[in-house]
């Protein structure tokens, strides 16, 4: 899949908003790099953390929301 679907299709996953999905990529690729599990079912080690973290929110594989 493309960068562009890929966003297109992790954007509708958080209503559009695109400094919430900017946000949770980081944060998740942060963790990621920091030895979190890849929940991708997939071998994964040419990957960016950040496109990981993209395509995970993508799949569906985590649930991005506002808190507080």
């Amino acid at each position: 899949m493309r960068t562009e679907q890929l966003t297109a299709k992790a954007m509708e996953k958080v209503n559009f908003d695109k400094y919430l999905l900017a946000n949770a990529v980081g944060k998740r690729a942060e963790k990621i790099a920091n030895g979190a599990e890849v929940l991708l079912d997939y071998d994964t080690s040419g990957m960016k953390y950040t496109d990981i973290a993209l395509r995970e929110i993508a799949e569906g594989k985590i649930t991005v929301s506002l808190e507080g």
